[in-house]
């Protein structure tokens, strides 16, 4: 018999608890996110029946929206945004200027002419310019596009809204009310739109642990030096595995009362798992979970290796359903394809939508061809297993880099997917009804950690994480001393409890992540701490007067960094904020000691996605190519510990000094005067061949780089590459960056 590739699409939706225990709401993700990204995701689907999905829904989530549905939820955008603008105080004024901008400017900002020319006021005078300059008719046009610009486009041929798209400017107070009478109205729609589509079973929807707790580090926060032996923990050991039910109850609960069922699917907060935590989830009666690939790879001691397309190697053990036995009952698990995932997650939004999907269908088809190819050993020529591909990946966040918040890229993707004759979407209950997991992982030997590296440590092991687990650990404790306080006879108590034990707090605090709200992030978390003190009459410890870390610092804060997440620049030589906030840093020009004092160049910012690795370079202002700056650029690629041909760096008068007299591979020349470029391999006996590239480069007001990976065909996926920059003037060597050291990058 012969099977379909099978493919199960989990998107995760989720936001922390942006209220505290008073009822006062902090930020407005929740609203804005639930009119840009949760209905119109299923109601895209709902045009396609033959295709079925899986949605998670977070209970912290869930609450969240039955208060603004209900009027109940008032955060502080939201409130300015209601008010005239003659009430306006001077501190609202300069709210509105600072925070109605906060949206990715090239998809939700610029493709509306108003809203941008307010953006560009504020980019190029500043904001003092603008409370100086700015009339009432710009504070109200700002408000009006900052909740506008967030619906969905699906909802743009509503009478009201297309009206108001067209308009463009002039809106007034009443505009704004029935703006927000409009994002009610999608709100209330969510949760009977998923329960129609679960009934009609084109939908499951799933759930995750009551306000999204990093459940292994609840059963032992020792569980972060399972990956990461050398991990610094904590001063005191949280040790409170009994709060695991606690949560997952109120999720099953909180299921059953929006849902009419109970749920069968889990999706762990951040995928994180552990022996531990698995018996608990199968009492609960849950049949299955999900988590990523790079726990089963850790469980059963196999990296999963991709060829230089990306895919899988191992496919047979990738793409199947496991049973994990616990003394509760059988558990299956799925385990995500990362790359895939990563690819709508990262990548895909930077490339034209139709071209994006198929991109996506023909990664799907190569794992077909790669199953057959080994089934065709035993003379096999079809799929004659079963095989189930998960991906699944945040929901809301993804689209935020796509053209009209996805919507053409899904429409060609669904389109390709319903007529395909090989591939077919199930969700992962479907599956596992039909083929059950034949083979069994023991679970005690499943790894304990997250989809981030298989590890905690974006939870866990830097100072101000570690901080913050001290205050939650002394707070629980403190609880624990008064045991008249059950979840019945206090609740507010154990809300502040369960409130603080989300992971996202501890995502924010420490190096890794950084947002312009981390401190809205920290004052949340310990306002729930000082609840629970306040919920049991216990003094507040003074600390938590105190915020965790120092805020005062910004993203862009002159030090160096590694790379916080995959970047997709626009190469135009401006240097957009938005663009690189989340890549690696080298701090050079004053930086980096006396050889680089007076470098022309400031700063090196580098980082990559599944199809270029990039870089940029900030110059000294009025730096100029063949006048106070080298006309050359040299990019030289360095792959330790492996055999190929290599060859010294193409420049005259190289100082005999590492790195310079390092052998290399691959040569980038860029001359800053015309912007040309030319690309080389090394061959043999130390010889440079030239070879076509499709870099591109830019020089504006900084260098932009994008070198696909396709120029770089030795550097496999999961490989080390170091990277050096050499300036130079006529093919003669000027200086070199960084200092004393080499540029540092993993492929993905």
């Amino acid at each position: 018999m012969s099977y379909p590739l099978y493919v199960a699409f989990i998107w995760h939706h989720h936001q922390p608890l942006y209220k505290n225990r008073e009822g006062k709401y902090h930020l407005p993700w929740v609203r804005l996110h639930a009119t840009k990204d949760y209905l119109d995701l299923v109601l895209l689907l709902e045009q396609y029946p033959k295709l079925h999905q899986t949605v998670n829904l977070v209970p912290s989530l869930i609450l969240q929206l039955e208060d603004y549905a209900a009027g109940k939820a008032f955060d502080p955008y939201l409130a300015v945004a209601l008010q005239s603008v003659e009430s306006l105080t001077v501190e609202q004024k300069q709210f509105v200027i600072d925070r109605f901008f906060d949206a990715h400017h090239r998809t939700l900002i610029d493709p509306h002419p108003r809203y941008s020319e307010l953006f560009e006021q504020k980019q190029e005078h500043g904001r003092e310019w603008c409370f100086d300059h700015w009339q009432v008719q710009d504070y109200s046009d700002l408000m009006m596009w900052h909740n506008l610009a967030w619906i969905d486009p699906l909802f743009w041929d509503d009478r009201e809204i297309a009206a108001w798209l067209e308009q463009g400017t002039g809106f007034r107070l009443s505009d704004r009310q029935r703006l927000y009478a409009k994002q009610q109205e999608i709100i209330r729609r969510i949760i009977p739109q998923h329960r129609q589509m679960q009934d009609r079973g084109q939908l499951e929807i799933t759930t995750t642990p009551y306000t999204h707790p990093i459940l292994p580090l609840l059963a032992d926060t020792q569980a972060g030096q399972v990956a990461v032996p050398d991990l610094q923990l904590p001063d005191l050991r949280f040790e409170w595995s009994e709060d695991i039910p606690r949560h997952l109850s109120r999720a099953k609960q909180m299921y059953r009362e929006r849902f009419g069922r109970d749920p069968r699917g889990l999706w762990p907060s951040e995928q994180a798992v552990s022996p531990a935590i698995l018996p608990e989830i199968a009492a609960q009666g849950f049949t299955w979970i999900c988590t990523d690939e790079a726990i089963l790879g850790w469980t059963i001691n196999h990296f999963f290796h991709r060829d230089g397309s990306g895919t899988v190697q191992q496919p047979e053990l990738l793409y199947r359903p496991y049973r994990l036995e616990t003394n509760y009952g059988n558990l299956a698990v799925v385990f995500r394809d990362h790359r895939l995932s990563d690819l709508i997650g990262f990548s895909y939004g930077n490339m034209e939508p139709r071209r994006a999907a198929t991109d996506l269908v023909g990664q799907l088809e190569a794992i077909i061809r790669t199953l057959k190819s080994h089934q065709q050993q035993t003379g096999g020529s079809a799929l004659e297993q079963p095989w189930l591909v998960t991906i699944a990946l945040d929901g809301e966040n993804c689209w935020e880099a796509y053209a009209q918040d996805g919507k053409p890229f899904l429409e060609h993707l669904y389109r390709i997917l319903s007529e395909h004759p090989m591939l077919e979407l199930v969700t992962v209950s479907e599956f596992i009804d039909r083929f059950p997991p034949a083979l069994s992982l023991p679970a005690h030997k499943l790894h304990s950690g997250s989809w981030v590296d298989g590890s905690f440590t974006t939870w866990i092991g830097d100072p101000s994480k570690n901080r913050a687990w001290d205050l939650l650990t002394q707070a629980r404790q403190t609880l624990a001393r008064h045991p008249e306080a059950s979840e019945e006879t206090n609740p507010d108590a154990w809300e502040a409890l369960f409130a603080a034990e989300g992971s996202d707090w501890f995502w924010w605090f420490g190096e890794g992540h950084t947002s312009n709200q981390d401190d809205v992030f920290d004052r949340l978390f310990r306002e729930h701490l000082a609840s629970l003190y306040r919920a049991l009459n216990e003094p507040i410890p003074p600390e938590l007067q105190q915020a965790i870390e120092d805020h005062s610092q910004t993203s862009f804060t002159q030090t160096d960094r590694l790379p916080m997440s995959f970047i997709h620049p626009v190469i135009d030589g401006h240097g957009d904020e938005q663009d690189w906030d989340r890549a690696g840093r080298i701090e050079i020009g004053g930086a980096r000691g006396t050889m680089h004092r007076n470098s022309p160049v400031q700063r090196i910012w580098y980082g990559l996605d599944h199809s270029h690795f990039y870089v940029r370079l900030d110059f000294q202002r009025d730096r100029q190519p063949g006048v106070n700056l080298a006309s050359e650029l040299h990019l030289l690629w360095f792959y330790p510990d492996r055999a190929m041909a290599v060859s010294p760096a193409p420049i005259a008068e190289l100082p005999d000094q590492a790195p310079l007299n390092y052998c290399f591979r691959h040569h980038l020349g860029i001359h800053l005067l015309t912007q040309s470029h030319w690309f080389q391999e090394a061959g043999a006996f130390y010889q440079w061949q030239a070879r076509l590239s499709r870099a591109q480069v830019a020089l504006n007001s900084c260098l932009e780089i994008a070198i696909p990976w396709a120029d770089l065909p030795i550097a496999e996926p999961d490989w080390s590459l170091r990277l050096l920059v050499i300036l130079a003037d006529d093919g003669r060597y000027v200086d070199y960056l960084p200092e004393n050291q080499l540029l540092l990058l993993n492929v993905p």
